[in-house]
């Protein structure tokens, strides 16, 4: 499957390391709005300064985040993002091993939250953008009757193609994000 430039695999070490709701927004907050301080990222998410801190070293031992050498005067740390994304794999939900089962329902549902956060965000404030963004965004939903190698395919073919459109910069672009969720459900008698 297609994917942005630079994923972290996520293997069960790994997965455990990022496996709490802090780290993965701090993740989130590197990747989506550039490098900053704990300091920075504590005022962005409404935290603490140490706890920041700990869990930015923490990011840091598992290789999730770095120090931005090209930023930072004196004491100041300056944190970046390693990756620019996250590769999730479905073995790591039916792990034997408890612990690791136990972050993958973490990790995935901490994602959900934050979709949510970001569907809601974006639903509140979508009379501040102009008629053209505004006009231009999607909330969409189908269901379709699909085996699972066909939802395989359509899920690899949308992967592709969103990929297409990354690292582009257009003038009057603006970062967008792009959730898609494919799922089977049972239906109601």
């Amino acid at each position: 499957m297609p994917e942005a430039p630079n994923p972290r695999i996520l293997d069960a070490r790994s997965l455990r390391g990022l496996a709490h709701p802090l780290r993965i927004q701090l993740l989130k907050s590197l990747r989506h709005d550039g490098p900053a301080t704990a300091s920075q990222l504590a005022d962005r998410l409404g935290e603490s300064s140490g706890a920041t801190s700990y869990h930015l070293r923490q990011l840091a031992a598992h290789g999730f985040v770095e120090d931005d050498p090209e930023r930072g005067k004196g004491r100041e740390r300056w944190w970046k993002a390693a990756q620019e994304g996250t590769t999730f794999s479905r073995e790591l939900h039916r792990s034997p091993d408890p612990a690791v089962r136990g972050a993958a329902d973490l990790f995935l549902h901490e994602i959900a939250n934050i979709h949510t956060q970001e569907l809601g965000t974006w639903l509140a404030t979508s009379r501040e953008w102009p008629e053209e963004w505004a006009g231009s965004s999607d909330m969409s939903d189908f269901t379709l009757q699909l085996t699972p190698e066909q939802l395989k395919e359509l899920n690899e073919k949308m992967h592709a193609l969103i990929n297409s459109y990354h690292g582009r910069s257009d003038e009057g672009s603006a970062q967008v994000r792009l959730h898609t969720h494919s799922f089977p459900r049972r239906p109601t008698d």
